[in-house]
């Protein structure tokens, strides 16, 4: 069974929890993982963009002119799509981009993510988030001493109002609530920073 150390903001470890092999197994399916994170991109999209068709846009569908002898090409009317104001010939129209994901793939994806990381050596686990005050400047401080100074994912299991003010000012990290942990901000951020409790819900969520 694999261990990991638990730290505390400055870097010192406090102690050493074991990983479950039901979650850390060391297995990572990386197709799993592309198609999660396309999963989450098309649920993301409106679909709400549309362009009108010949028979939408406004104008005469009367014949500009005759068939033959004009010496100009032949036209049915004012709307067709290679006319300047006409219709769109095949645009886009309003439509659904989601796709079907089963649950089982889901847990899947997740649990290859945890591990890509874990193998990377970008999963660490923090003892709690707790600040006595909101400074952004301790944060700082704390991701340097945890060697985590890129983007990175932040994940605890309960809202802490000092460390949430404190970390809005920084642009290359983002906190998260560990119910929504997802794929796509695993993979978008380098470094993977959770609460001893987030680490305890997240192999709840993925054992049950």
């Amino acid at each position: 069974m694999p261990q990991v150390d638990v730290m505390d903001l400055e870097g010192k470890v406090v102690e050493q929890v074991d990983l479950p092999e039901a979650v850390f197994d060391g297995e990572v399916k990386l197709h799993l993982i592309h198609q999660m994170v396309k999963y989450q991109l098309a649920k993301r999209r409106s679909g709400t963009h549309s362009t009108k068709t010949r028979k939408e846009v406004s104008g005469s569908g009367s014949k500009p002119w005759r068939q033959k002898g004009t010496g100009r090409a032949r036209a049915g009317d004012v709307k067709s799509g290679i006319w300047r104001h006409g219709g769109t010939t095949f645009g886009p129209k309003p439509r659904s981009y989601e796709q079907r994901m089963p649950k089982k793939m889901r847990r899947g994806a997740l649990k290859s993510a945890l591990n890509l990381k874990l193998k990377e050596g970008k999963l660490r686990v923090i003892a709690d988030f707790e600040l006595s005050e909101p400074k952004t400047k301790t944060v700082l401080g704390a991701l340097n001493n945890l060697d985590a100074a890129g983007k990175t994912l932040l994940v605890s299991d309960v809202e802490r109002p000092n460390f949430l003010t404190a970390v809005r000012n920084i642009r290359t990290a983002k906190p998260l609530r560990v119910e929504g942990l997802n794929v796509y901000d695993i993979m978008w951020h380098e470094h993977l920073l959770c609460t001893k409790g987030a680490l305890e819900a997240i192999v709840r969520r993925l054992t049950l």
